[in-house]
Formats: structure tokens, C-alpha cells, sequence
């Protein structure tokens, strides 16, 4: 299962200034801005100052998902095991890594004091102050402005995540599970998470990045996410017959009962059916031979797919031996259960499914089953 909620809110702050003009970015609020910047600034070929991102997961959302873990929905956070639930952010570069260098690492750490995402952008002009930035945490208007206890925010130096790059995408997919795990337990209070150069890297001239991702203001699909996942696979077959998968037959997947329309926050549980491709008629057919068969534990996988970009929403995936989209099977046909919570409404989704033979082949089943997610 792959299960998503989007930031409370967010924002980037500069330690900066304009080369034009010298005015300071220190006390800008970015809040509204529909980027977050990530960055180094150079100026004459020297090192000039950084940036940073914000990202916070709270209130509804996160309290909801609190609650499904403490009554056992999902299942509680295991760090150093593969069971449990595993918690990723998930940040999605909006300009590609054009202007950076081949290797760099980010680095995410928990944010240790509340702060106000402000209205600003960028391009205001007077520029706007209200929110944090890299001097403030608050700077109510009309107000007193509220410093932060250490310039750029003030962190705690547990609970730390990074992810290396090397000549790939510049998406964020970072496991961010015993932070996570902190704010669930009350170990710490959740003020989210700062993200930037790792160490030194920071502030030297050899590492250079301009990352630009989509913040929760983006039109596009592709605001941040806390991504929790987990194997919810159960298999129980009762009298169904087994699928053969050793790679001698010719198989079909397919969906059975796929609606056109679904609501957002649905708890869908997607039936799917399997069988020969070809059946030859004889007198013995019988009906299970004939309408499907069960695919056996660990055969058979799932993935989505947002029909207009061609992305993955929940991926085909296997990590360290554990499988967040394996199939599950009762007496009726193999299922899986999704929810739609974190889908985006008035979308066209597409259904994959995937077959595993016992020789090492893999099948992919694409054949246009899919589905629109609806406004409640």
C-alpha cells in the first residue's frame, strides 16, 4: 500500500541579498511562492549564500493518519526492519538538474520551533515580510517580528535523513521514518522539516544546484508528499484454483468491476481477475477454468499511473525483499486495496498489473483499465 498526504505548509527562505540593488532576502517570506528553491547562489565565480525549504505535515491529515496507526490500520513504524509502516518525503523538481553538479547529497532534518508560512513571493515588489524567513520564524503584520533561536532555523540534531545524487533525477524520495516516528510518539513536537545541501557542501565552491521544486501551491499534480507505505497483502484462497506460473502457459490479468468513477478518499478495494489466455473447449472445461483462477503469493503486483503525464502515483516496487503493491487474495479473486485520499480529483488514473513466472519471466497487463477520481 502506498498511501499519501500533502503539506500543512510550506515555504523556502535566502540568506541572501540582490546583486542589483543590495536589498536583503534575510527578512523575505517566500510562502506563496508556487516554488520551493533550494540552492546556490555564485557571484563573480564565488560562493555567495543558500537557500532552503520548509515543509510541514500537519493537522488533519496527519492526525487522521495518526489515529489509523494507533487503532492498527496501518501498521506501526518499525525503523531497522522491514516490517511496519515506512514513512518517505516526497519533493518533485520542477526544471530538471541542468545547472548541477554530478554528485551532491540533501539533507533532511526536524525543524525545532514553530514558524508561519507567510504570503509573500518572490517577486513582490515592495517585497513582503509577513512570515518566516531566514531571520524570522513570524513577522505578524502590524506585529513583532519573532527571530529565530539560530539564524537559516533552528533544527534538532536527531532523527536526520539524507539522499546522495549521482547523475539521476533530481526528485527527492527520502525515507524519513524515524522522524516521523518521533512526532507520532510525542518524543517531539512536530514543526516539520528543513531541507538543504548536506554539511559543507552548503557553503563550498566545488558543489553547484539550483533545485527548484513544486511547493503545495503548484497547479500540477506534483506538490510534496509524505508517502507512507506498508505490505497490507493478506492471501487466503479458500477453493480457487491456482494460476500456472511456471512459464509454460499463456496468462491474462484483468480487472473485474472497475467503476469509471471513484471519490476522492474512497477505500477501494480493486478486484482482479486471472486465467489462461487461450482455453481450449472440451467437455471437462469447468466454470473456475473457464472465468479465473487465484494468482499464487508474490506472483502478482499492481502499479497507477496518471493517464495525462505518464507518471507512476503508486509504482511497481520491491524494496529489500518487501513488496508495498504484492496482491492479495479471499475466496473470491485476488484484490488490492487503495486509497484515494492523496489522488488528485477530475484525473484519469490507469491500472497496471504484473505477473511473475517462476522462470524469471515478468508480464505487464496494460490494457487501458481505468478509472476518474471525482470531488466528494
Amino acid at each position: 500500500m502506498h498511501h499519501f498526504i500533502f503539506p500543512s505548509k510550506d515555504t523556502w527562505i535566502s540568506s541572501g541579498s540582490s546583486t542589483i540593488t543590495g536589498e536583503s532576502f534575510k527578512d523575505q517570506n517566500f510562502g506563496r511562492d508556487q516554488i520551493l528553491e533550494v540552492k546556490k547562489e555564485f557571484y563573480n565565480n564565488s560562493f555567495n549564500y543558500p537557500t532552503r525549504a520548509l515543509i510541514q505535515f500537519s493537522g488533519t491529515e496527519f492526525t487522521e493518519l495518526s489515529k489509523s496507526i494507533e487503532d492498527g490500520t496501518i501498521p506501526k513504524p518499525q525503523t531497522g526492519s522491514l516490517a511496519g509502516s515506512k514513512f518517505y518525503l516526497r519533493l518533485y523538481e520542477a526544471e530538471g538538474n541542468a545547472e548541477m553538479t554530478e554528485e551532491y547529497s540533501l539533507h533532511i532534518q526536524p525543524i525545532s520551533e514553530s514558524w508561519t508560512e507567510g504570503t509573500g513571493k518572490f517577486s513582490d515588489n515592495p517585497k513582503n515580510t509577513n512570515g518566516c524567513s531566514w531571520k524570522n520564524r513570524s513577522n505578524p503584520i502590524g506585529g513583532t517580528a519573532v527571530t529565530w533561536n539560530t539564524a537559516g532555523v533552528t533544527v534538532l540534531n536527531v532523527s536526520q535523513s539524507a539522499q546522495s545524487f549521482s547523475n539521476q533525477s533530481p526528485d527527492v524520495n527520502v525515507e524519513v521514518t524515524n522522524m516521523v516516528n518521533m512526532w507520532l510518539t510525542g518524543s517531539a513536537q512536530n514543526y516539520g522539516m528543513l531541507v538543504n545541501f548536506s554539511g559543507s557542501q552548503e557553503t563550498d565552491s566545488t558543489t553547484f544546484g539550483h533545485l527548484k521544486f513544486f511547493s503545495r501551491n503548484t497547479h500540477t499534480i506534483f506538490s510534496p508528499q509524505l508517502e507512507v507505505r506498508w505490505d497490507d497483502s493478506s492471501h487466503s484462497t479458500g477453493n480457487l484454483t491456482s494460476l500456472d506460473v511456471t512459464g509454460s502457459v499463456d496468462n491474462f490479468l484483468y480487472m473485474k468491476g472497475l467503476r469509471e468513477e471513484y471519490k476522492v478518499g474512497e477505500r477501494v478495494k480493486f478486484r482482479v481477475g486471472a486465467r489462461k489466455r487461450y482455453i481450449q473447449k472440451t467437455f471437462s472445461t469447468s466454470v473456475q477454468t473457464v472465468t479465473g483462477s487465484f494468482i499464487p503469493n508474490g506472483s502478482g503486483s499492481y502499479a497507477i499511473k496518471d493517464v495525462a503525464t505518464d507518471e507512476f502515483i503508486v509504482p511497481f516496487e520491491d524494496f529489500q525483499g518487501t513488496s508495498y503493491t504484492k496482491l492479495s487474495c479471499d475466496s473470491n479473486s485476488n484484490y488490492f486495496i487503495q486509497y484515494l485520499d492523496g489522488f488528485y480529483p477530475d484525473r484519469v488514473y490507469k491500472i497496471q498489473l504484473k505477473l511473475k513466472y517462476d522462470d524469471g519471466q515478468e508480464q505487464v497487463f496494460d490494457d487501458d483499465f481505468e478509472f476518474i477520481v471525482k470531488r466528494k
